[in-house]
């Protein structure tokens, strides 16, 4: 059973500059979508994250939501919290599929995402995942996203000074008076 099972967490980054995290929570199911919450601040504050919480109405509008803040924002990751308890009908893996594949093209694209919408079979399954003491995924997305933070820093280049530049107008307007 999965439940009594041991995981290696990796340790929480260190960061030498301020880092802001957007929390996007789908509180469908409020009580499983606060703990979760709870879990991912937690996380954050460890490590001296600032954040911001925004709401949507469900997990499918989670990824749209970050995909607003990573385009027009200026927060340095985010976590994707919700929760979809399988139903009667395909609804179901429409939502967990399209939900984490979009979340996953944006992280391919560069944007630092914590996945913590659970997909689960029933509610007592997603309140073991969601409390903060117990598997507590909304920690465990805050902190994917910013070991995802501290990996992009780390690697990062210099944004200029480095390869060709581009001839400036000054030269140009030099090369013309020389002509003429």
């Amino acid at each position: 059973m999965a439940g009594s099972e041991t995981h290696y967490s990796l340790p929480l980054p260190e960061f030498d500059t301020p880092v802001k995290l957007l929390i996007v929570v789908a509180p469908y199911y409020k009580d499983i979508a606060d703990d979760l919450v709870a879990g991912a601040i937690a996380t954050a504050e460890a490590v001296g994250a600032a954040h911001e919480i925004i709401e949507v109405p469900g997990a499918l509008e989670v990824p749209t939501a970050i995909a607003i803040a990573y385009k027009q924002s200026n927060f340095d990751g985010f976590v994707a919290l919700g929760c979809v308890i399988r139903g009667e009908t395909t609804h179901y893996e429409t939502v967990c599929n399209d939900s984490s594949r979009a979340l996953q093209l944006m992280g391919l694209d560069g944007a630092c995402i914590g996945n913590g919408i659970l997909t689960v079979e029933t509610r007592a399954q997603a309140e073991v995942r969601a409390d903060p003491k117990g598997q507590n995924k909304g920690g465990g997305a805050a902190a994917a996203a910013l070991h995802l933070i501290a990996l992009t820093r780390k690697l990062g280049r210099p944004k200029g000074g480095i390869g060709f530049k581009p001839r400036g107008e000054e030269m140009l307007i030099a090369e013309n008076k020389d002509t003429a």
